[in-house]
């Protein structure tokens, strides 16, 4: 939900209950097996707050309000940081909800892979139902089927035959590709998976993809587009 502060429970929510039955946020480790809801590896742009998050000491984190300043203004002041358990157990209050989880690459570069992994997976697994593994690295993703059942998703960098062959050789449950990097003429390559397109807030060119064959629609604006869809039944 573009109106409120990025990976906060408050927009997760929001789009809940906004008709949502799929939400997408970002995760980084923070420390050694926690993790909190978060797309960069600062707080620079969420919370005007100086310095990478791994070396902000945990008691600091309390203090932080990623309300979003510059963008939102001191709307949602004071917004708290969410830490993925806590997001997952919300998450629970709606059952028919399903979350992709995207662990974020500057987390698997900074403690290495495996580290990474070896906390997220148990928690995940927990909330295996509602939650769906997704990533750029095809590498933190395979290791995922080799070390659990958890649905994966692979976040396409680019779309091309390279792409598609090397889906095929990961066999993930879900692809995932920005809207521009495909041609609006044809459906993009079947295999066993799910198509999701991101970024998409025209809600013409959500019909456009839906007619295409795409199963997922990710948007930064549910609402215009829950609106347009009760309009045109």
């Amino acid at each position: 939900m573009e109106m409120y502060p990025e990976n906060s429970w408050r927009g997760i929510q929001a789009a809940l209950d906004t008709g949502a039955n799929w939400v997408e946020f970002d995760i980084q480790m923070y420390k050694p097996g926690q993790f909190i809801l978060l797309h960069d590896a600062d707080f620079q742009r969420t919370a005007n707050y100086p310095g990478a998050l791994f070396d902000i000491p945990e008691a600091q984190l309390q203090e932080i309000s990623i309300h979003e300043p510059e963008r939102l203004g001191e709307r949602f002041n004071p917004e708290p940081i969410c830490f993925l358990e806590e997001a997952l157990t919300r998450l629970v209050q709606y059952p028919s909800a399903r979350a992709m989880v995207e662990v974020k690459e500057e987390s698997l570069t900074h403690w290495g892979l495996k580290p990474v992994m070896q906390a997220l997976l148990p928690i995940l697994t927990g909330f295996k139902t509602q939650c769906i593994l997704i990533s750029f690295s095809i590498d933190a993703l395979e290791y995922a089927k080799n070390h659990c059942d958890i649905d994966i998703g692979w976040v396409l960098r680019n779309y091309d035959q390279r792409s598609v062959t090397r889906a095929l050789g990961l066999n993930p449950q879900y692809l995932i590709c920005n809207h521009t990097k495909l041609s609006q003429d044809k459906m993009p390559a079947s295999g066993p998976w799910r198509w999701m397109l991101y970024d998409i807030t025209d809600p013409d060119l959500a019909v456009h993809w839906m007619h295409q064959g795409i199963d997922l629609i990710e948007t930064r604006d549910i609402g215009k587009l829950v609106v347009h869809a009760s309009i045109t039944d």
